[in-house]
């Protein structure tokens, strides 16, 4: 193994990790695992692997416990913790755009995309890394720094889906969200192989 690879052992005992977020959810439903379950292993597998990738910018444990804490939904994923990528306003948590002009700003409203995260029953867990406004193809801000590729650290995870696609593949989190203003949903699984289909820009929602 490469000494430029993330550090797996902090996380090779939790054997929710290499689960994706469709078997994640089957376990919520059969009772074999609950959210605050989920969550707690996805925050301590974030702290475990972050510092190396910096991948999340933003740390919503409070609210992801909270909501876990909620009776469970009937969503297609009810109960699986979720990472949002920062070019996405979120009601009441900080939205940057990786901008440092937008340093300290705070969503206003959850647009539809987002909402149907929630109906779905995914639980926000953090923000993710991207280029200022998602405008390049490398997630390296001014404002947070570089995101790492769990495969080299001395590479980057393309963009601008950077963090999302870093922290998947890590894995520190089953899901993420992406989106294509620069073919970051296309680029950044090819530069870090991820679990889960590659999208194409056919099915692409930005």
């Amino acid at each position: 193994m490469s000494a430029a690879t993330l550090d797996r052992t902090k996380t090779a005992n939790d054997t929710l990790a290499g689960l994706d977020a469709t078997a994640q959810a089957a376990l919520v439903r059969s009772g074999a695992v609950s959210p605050p379950e989920l969550v707690e292993a996805a925050i301590a597998r974030i702290e475990a692997v972050n510092p190396a990738l910096n991948a999340v910018t933003h740390k919503l444990y409070d609210l992801a416990r909270a909501r876990a804490a909620e009776p469970v939904g009937e969503g297609a994923f009810a109960g699986v913790p979720f990472l949002i990528k920062d070019l996405l306003p979120v009601a009441g948590v900080p939205n940057t755009s990786s901008c440092r002009a937008l340093a300290g700003a705070i969503g206003q409203i959850s647009p539809p995309y987002v909402e149907a995260f929630a109906e779905a029953g995914l639980i926000p867990v953090g923000l993710t890394n991207t280029p200022e406004f998602g405008l390049i193809d490398t997630t390296e801000p001014s404002l947070y720094g570089p995101t790492h590729n769990p495969w080299d650290l001395t590479r980057s995870p393309a963009g601008s889906s950077g963090g999302s696609g870093a922290a998947v593949a890590a894995p520190a989190i089953a899901a993420s969200s992406a989106s294509n203003p620069a073919a970051a949903a296309t680029a950044t699984p090819v530069s870090q192989p991820c679990p889960g289909p590659c999208p194409t820009w056919r099915w692409i929602m930005c």
